[in-house]
């Protein structure tokens, strides 16, 4: 019986806080942090005996909802910049 993961791109805990990190740090840092990340899923996911295709498939989920996440705190700070300058 294969066993069903919790879908990468719904943890939102770990979504907005890996996009909140992101928008703190930069260069090498934001790169070390984001492999640090993406390690810890797939060493989570190959431990619950998911396949490379899905440990691929999930990563590629959690990558899209990060940098859907950092879209929408962009969009934040640029309205609140907005509104600050009205």
């Amino acid at each position: 019986m294969a066993l069903a993961h919790f879908p990468a791109d719904r943890r939102r805990a770990d979504i907005k806080r890996c996009a909140q990190a992101l928008l703190d740090i930069n260069g090498e840092d934001a790169n070390r942090f984001w492999r640090a990340e993406m390690a810890a899923l797939a060493k989570g996911l190959m431990q619950k005996g998911a396949s490379s295709e899905e440990i691929s498939h999930q990563a590629a989920l959690f990558m899209n909802a990060v940098q859907m996440e950092l879209q929408h705190l962009f969009a934040e700070e640029e309205q609140q910049a907005l509104d600050a300058r009205a």
